[in-house]
């Protein structure tokens, strides 16, 4: 697809993933001048015209999050004052995604605050991949196209040939993505049972479903410091099972993360580069790439057709 008309941008999160989308549709990566005043506000000018132009702005949540979203914002109005005719969200990984509900009094629905100043900042379109809690497109009073990397991962797992695999399910969350991919590669299905009793820290309470002498699966939809992953591994050590594998789609990988994940008893660990991890990461780590994933919603959303034909094994 090379069109004079769409326009693909990158934000400073993940430029070599916007740089792959662009190969893959033969389509090159737009000029854009991003920087900072001492202060820390954020400057933005396009190089280029983009006047009656489909713009594709790519920009994922990785940390510094809140940098990277006002970033985002600010592109938008630069977008939109620049006369573009749409303005296209390619958010790999969408932020605040966690806090899309009140699990307590006097707490803020912040997924939902994240749609607000987005459509009121001139968004016409929103492609992202696997959130957190589905519900958030409804959040937008724009499309959103929920994309999902379950075929990515899957396939990635069936070409392994495990033996005896079980797919585990590290909360009540994840049982309806995991119960898929039990499915797709006809294996049981396990869960965990957890409380939390702080932000990013999990206690195992109890597993349901057998794991002894199997192969566990994680499926997650991110890793943040790892903490549950951990505590879902051993707690999967203890009854019997056999070296993990552990899958996520989105590495944000706060903290120590990249150290816990380093653990004797994973085996591997998938995951995407919706989000860019450094070069020099451990050699458990299998990196996929949802560029083409990304790169043809685009070319779909451009030229017309249905986001379905993307999904192998059905949607999110």
């Amino acid at each position: 697809m090379h069109s004079d008309n769409v326009k693909i941008f990158s934000g400073s999160s993940n430029p070599k993933l916007a740089e792959s989308i662009c190969k893959e549709l033969g389509q090159p990566l737009g000029q854009i001048k991003l920087s900072r005043f001492k202060s820390g506000e954020i400057y933005c000018l396009y190089e280029e015209t983009i006047r009656n132009c489909d713009v594709f702005l790519v920009q994922t949540f990785s940390h510094p999050i809140n940098e990277h979203m006002m970033e985002l914002l600010v592109m938008m109005d630069a977008a939109k004052r620049a006369s573009a005719r749409t303005i296209n969200l390619v958010i790999p990984y969408y932020g605040y995604s966690r806090q899309e509900r009140k699990a307590a009094p006097r707490e803020p629905i912040s997924a939902k605050l994240v749609a607000d100043l987005f459509g009121a900042a001139g968004a016409t379109r929103v492609v992202t991949i696997d959130l957190h809690a589905p519900a958030i497109q409804g959040f937008f009073n724009i499309p959103v196209d929920h994309l999902t990397a379950l075929d990515l991962i899957s396939d990635s797992i069936k070409r392994k040939g495990l033996p005896n695999p079980v797919i585990v399910s590290p909360d009540a969350g994840r049982a309806t993505t995991a119960e898929k991919m039990a499915n797709i590669l006809d294996a049981p299905f396990a869960m965990m049972i957890k409380k939390r009793p702080e932000h990013n820290e999990s206690v195992i309470t109890h597993v349901i479903g057998d794991v002894a002498g199997r192969t566990p699966i994680i499926i997650e939809d991110l890793i943040d410091t790892g903490t549950t992953i951990v505590n879902v591994v051993e707690s999967l050590k203890e009854r019997g099972a056999l070296d993990v594998y552990v899958c996520a789609t989105h590495p944000v990988f706060s903290g120590p993360a990249l150290q816990r994940l380093d653990h004797p008893s994973i085996k591997e660990v998938i995951i995407t580069d919706s989000i860019a991890i450094p070069e020099d990461h451990s050699p458990k780590f299998n990196v996929l790439s949802v560029a083409p994933l990304l790169s043809d919603a685009i070319r779909i959303i451009n030229d017309g057709g249905s986001l379905s034909s993307l999904f192998k094994y059905g949607g999110v």
